[in-house]
This record gives structure tokens, sequence and C-alpha cells, in this order.
């Protein structure tokens, strides 16, 4: 019982956490303002994860968990390499949308004075996703043997700098301009310039 608890209120204080991310947005959350918002001590906090950079590494184990294995069933279930590109980017912007406060450390905002190692995980997680937007390009090739015009590795990138930059909107509007917003129009223009031949 004593577990089922301390995992309850694990979990309690990383959705307080993204609580504030949501509702403080431009302002650094401290222990102190978090274990008001949580209503405990701060010791209490510190039963539970060693730092605050142990709160926000709790976070980025979420969005890995929940956008990698999403990507995983869209590579399963769906066979189209346009229509896998498109997923892929539609469920980055859905997530983010969904998920505000998590935005945030999407794009890094949340995360300027923080711990370097929670950038680079953030980092290691946009790269994990353009390695994935490259491979569904190039199975195009060797499914249809009929490549793009240019490298694929590039129009990952700029797939994914597209969805990047959509987040970075997001958050700058302070959650105003939603990602999602025109991106079934954008959609339709972007593949029609990979399709060009």
């Amino acid at each position: 019982m004593a577990v089922s608890q301390k995992i309850n209120r694990r979990d309690h204080i990383l959705q307080c956490l993204a609580h504030m991310l949501e509702t403080h947005p431009g302002q650094r959350i401290t222990t102190a303002k978090l274990a008001a918002e949580v209503g405990v001590s701060e010791a209490a906090l510190y039963r539970h994860f060693p730092s605050k950079a142990r709160m926000f590494e709790g976070l980025i184990d979420f969005i890995e968990d929940s956008l990698l294995s999403r990507i995983n069933i869209i590579m399963d279930e769906e066979k189209d390499t346009m229509r896998r590109c498109q997923q892929t980017l539609q469920l980055l912007l859905i997530f983010a949308e969904r998920n505000p406060g998590i935005s945030r450390l999407l794009n890094g905002d949340a995360l300027l004075g923080e711990h370097e190692r929670l950038r680079s995980r953030v980092s290691n997680l946009f790269a994990k996703i353009e390695t994935q937007l490259k491979q569904i390009l190039r199975e195009k090739t060797l499914r249809e043997g009929q490549g793009f015009n240019l490298d694929e590795a590039i129009l990952a990138n700029l797939l994914l700098a597209f969805a990047d930059g959509r987040i970075a909107q997001f958050v700058r509007s302070e959650f105003k301009l939603k990602p999602t917003h025109h991106f079934d129009e954008q959609w339709i223009f972007i593949q029609q310039q990979l399709l060009q031949s």
C-alpha cells in the first residue's frame, strides 16, 4: 500500500509541475513554489525526488515514453511514407497542444538555468524523432524505387524544424496559437513539395 501511495504522490508531483509550467509561463519553478502547489513540504518533495532536475527528468521520461511508443504504433499500422510522416508530425503537435506546460520543456523554455543534462535529453529526443523521419523517408526509396530530389536527412530535418517551430510559436504566444492550427492545409502543401519529381 505504501508503494502505491509513493507512486501516486510521484505522479501527483509531476502533474503539479506540468500544471505550474502551463500556468506560470516565463517564471522559474522553485521547489518551494512546487511544494506549495502539491500541498507538502519541500522535504516531502525530496523524499520522492532527490532533486528538481529529477522531477524534470520524470516529465521528460513521460514525454519520451508517450511519443516514441506512439511513433512505433504509427510505424506498425501505417505503411504509406507520406501518411507516416504526417501522423508523426501531427502526433508531436497534438501532444504539445494537449500538454501546454510540457511543450515548454519540448522547446527548452522551461529548462533555461536548469541542469545541462535536461536540455541534452530533450535534444536527444528530437534527434530520435528526426532519425525516425529520415528512416521513413529512406524506406520510400527501398519500397517504391523512387526517392526524393533532396537527401532524406535534409528533408527529415526540415519536417522536424516545422514541428519544432509550431511548438515554439505555441509557447511564445502563451498557448494561444495552437500548433495544429492549419496543419492539414500546411501538410498538403508540404507533401506536394516533397513529392515533386
